[in-house]
This record gives structure tokens, C-alpha cells and sequence, in this order.
């Protein structure tokens, strides 16, 4: 699945683009919900090294004792997208809680402004005992920078 992440945040939001591959598509070459949720999970990946946070120790950091684990998500798909379609999906933090982050997507086609599927995926802080706890306070304030 490759994509072109932007290195920096414009007004809170990251910009990554995705090429729909043959394998993210049903049988009719449309793109297969589940390909949804795995776009959104990239697109998380490319705000947070935007705000500085290597997502290779920000979703399980045993070191600091934290994880954060995807607990909810959610899309809804307005028009299909195809195979070979290259797509923008706009990531935002919609909300910081106190052991939570809300992420929000908007996906689009590569040149134009018809929304095609957005979503919300929320993450908690839990330590090794998989109880929520508090978010890290540099992981808020990274995301902070983003907002």
C-alpha cells in the first residue's frame, strides 16, 4: 500500500495519499470496507511521525510502560472507490481525553473535493496490566502540536 505522506501538518490536518492496489478490492474491483480500516491505521502512522512520534514506539512502548491500542472505529462510505484510484485521506485529531485520542478521516479522490468515505478510529493509553490509564503528558503534547 504505498503512500506520499506530507513530512508536516497543515491547520491540524495530514495529507496522505494511497494508491487502491487489486488486493483492496471485492470482487467488482471496488475498494472492500476492511481496506478502509487498513488506509485510516497508515494514515495514523504518517500524523503521528508528523508530530515527531515514531509510531514504532508510540502504539507499544514497553520501555515507558504504555500502549495504545485501537478500542473503536467506525466508517461510513459514501460513493466507491475503484482499483487504481489514487486517494487523499485527511487525517485530524477530532479529540485528546485524558486517556484517549479521537483520530478523524475523510477520504477523496486525488483531485477533487467529493467525499467518498470518512471514518473515526479512537485510541487508549493502557499499561502492561491492559487497564486504561493516563496518556503520556509528551504524547499529548506532540498531538497538541498538531491540533
Amino acid at each position: 500500500m504505498p503512500t506520499k505522506p506530507t513530512a508536516t501538518l497543515t491547520n491540524g490536518v495530514h495529507h496522505t495519499e494511497v494508491r487502491v492496489r487489486f488486493g483492496d478490492t471485492d470482487p467488482y474491483g471496488i475498494v472492500y470496507f476492511v481496506s478502509y480500516f487498513r488506509y485510516c491505521h497508515r494514515a495514523i502512522e504518517d500524523f503521528l511521525r508528523a508530530c515527531g512520534l515514531p509510531p514504532e514506539e508510540t502504539f507499544k512502548n514497553a520501555p515507558e510502560g504504555f500502549g495504545l491500542p485501537i478500542v473503536e472505529a467506525w466508517g461510513r462510505f459514501r460513493r466507491p472507490s475503484r482499483y487504481g484510484d489514487l486517494l487523499r485521506i485527511e487525517t485530524r485529531i477530532q479529540e485528546v481525553r485524558a486517556k484517549s485520542v479521537l483520530f478523524r478521516f475523510e477520504f477523496y479522490p486525488e483531485a477533487d473535493r467529493e467525499l467518498l468515505a470518512e471514518g473515526a478510529a479512537t485510541l487508549v493509553a493502557i499499561g502492561p496490566d491492559w487497564r486504561a490509564k493516563a496518556l503520556p503528558e509528551r504524547i499529548k503534547a506532540a498531538l497538541s502540536q498538531g491540533r
